[in-house]
């Protein structure tokens, strides 16, 4: 397979903003008129249309009784599926055609916050024009950590104080925030965690579940000094969770662990009424709750997401991290938090604008007698990072299995 990096550059704000991609088809170029300050730059549009799947829960029996899982059928999947990750690369991650948007670190802040809402993304890797090369990430859990400290020194957030941070003065902040300096006072700069195109896919899952962060660049270099660095992909564990699913359909009989309901495994985050133990409290909301709340929320319980649910915890919504990008709507994030609703939090992000794909998949949901091959790869689908576990018939909420819950159990 031949592939062809690109890259396209434009000002913005007088900084610099990065699409670059890789495309062995061919992509076609169209102008991106909607990004402010930005006329005359075109975008690497997608050539390969991902299809849009809904999730429609049915009744089932509950109370079947659960199948035994054995330690010898445990190990067996597990070496089955760490031997295919070992024998295949993060190249083979790489879509057929594709974009990936990266910041310049001297951007400011509020800026960033907006191109990202532009882009429908949640986060994108820094560059460093100085040092020239790839210095780290700006994800939604940064914009909720400087919303919520700049809210803990006044009223209300002004764009003037976004527009004198830039992301490098931010990360410096973050640094001194959570008091990683060295014996002199000064930030200790993180390193960024990336994976080289050659890298095996377990290696690559260990870096994000070790690293806790969503994402890994995939960072092509031509030199062996690691001089002129290439994105090529931003890796994921869902687009590896896409190559397992693809290769174990077939052969899903040979590994029964894959045949089993998830309530039987030691996996997900549940209900304390459900009777599994979990390892962290679970958190929900009323669509009523302020939106201060739900970001302390995220951050303290170090989750990605909350159910949003009625007076019956039966699901209505979710709230994720990404969605505080959504704020930079209409600016939206000048409003006092404590007198947003989640309820309208949520409301900005669906307007007209927003792809199908995108708004279908905000509440993906599973039953606890969903098989693990069946939840695999619902959670397999672009854009999808966990499922609500809920009950038949009436969608109440039990549990939450998310990509990580997955991969800790598949890798032991």
């Amino acid at each position: 397979m031949m592939l062809f990096p690109i890259q396209f550059t434009w000002p913005y704000g007088g900084r610099s903003v990065f699409i670059s991609g890789s495309f062995n088809r061919w992509a076609e170029l169209v102008p991106m008129s909607q990004v402010e300050g930005a006329p005359n730059v075109f975008q690497a549009v997608c050539a390969v249309s991902h299809g849009c799947h809904e999730h429609r829960i049915s009744a089932v029996t509950l109370n079947q009784a659960m199948p035994r899982i054995s330690e010898e059928d445990v190990q067996a999947c597990r070496h089955r599926i760490s031997v295919f990750l070992a024998a295949h690369t993060a190249y083979e991650l790489l879509p057929e055609s594709g974009k990936v948007v990266a910041l310049d670190v001297n951007l400011p802040v509020k800026q960033a916050f907006h191109i990202l809402s532009e882009q429908g993304i949640a986060l994108a890797p820094l560059w460093d024009n100085c040092k020239g090369k790839f210095v780290g990430v700006l994800s939604a859990s940064d914009f909720i950590l400087i919303l919520r400290e700049l809210g803990n020194h006044g009223s209300n957030l002004t764009e003037e104080e976004l527009e004198t941070h830039t992301i490098s003065a931010w990360k410096e902040g973050k640094a001194y925030m959570n008091r990683q300096v060295d014996g002199h006072g000064r930030p200790i700069p993180k390193h960024l965690i990336y994976a080289g195109s050659c890298d095996n896919l377990k290696d690559v899952t260990l870096k994000i579940l070790q690293s806790g962060v969503a994402i890994v660049p995939v960072i092509h270099s031509p030199s062996e000094d690691g001089s002129f660095p290439q994105l090529l992909h931003l890796a994921s564990l869902s687009g590896i969770l896409k190559c397992l699913c693809r290769y174990f359909k077939h052969c899903s009989d040979s590994l029964p662990v894959l045949q089993l309901p998830i309530y039987a495994m030691p996996l997900g985050t549940w209900v304390p009424r459900i009777g599994k133990s979990s390892s962290r409290p679970f958190a929900m909301l009323r669509p009523t709750a302020s939106l201060s709340s739900a970001l302390n929320m995220l951050v303290q319980a170090r989750v990605s997401s909350i159910p949003i649910v009625d007076d019956n915890d039966s699901l209505l919504d979710i709230y994720s991290r990404s969605d505080i990008t959504a704020l930079a709507k209409g600016r939206a994030y000048t409003h006092n938090l404590n007198e947003m609703t989640v309820y309208q939090a949520l409301q900005l992000g669906q307007d007209s604008n927003t792809p199908y794909e995108m708004r279908s998949q905000r509440c993906q949901m599973c039953l606890r007698t969903d098989t693990l091959l069946k939840v695999m790869e619902q959670l397999a689908n672009p854009g999808v990072r966990r499922l609500v576990i809920v009950e038949a018939g009436s969608n109440r909420v039990e549990g939450v299995v998310s990509l990580t819950d997955v991969f800790r159990f598949l890798l032991g």
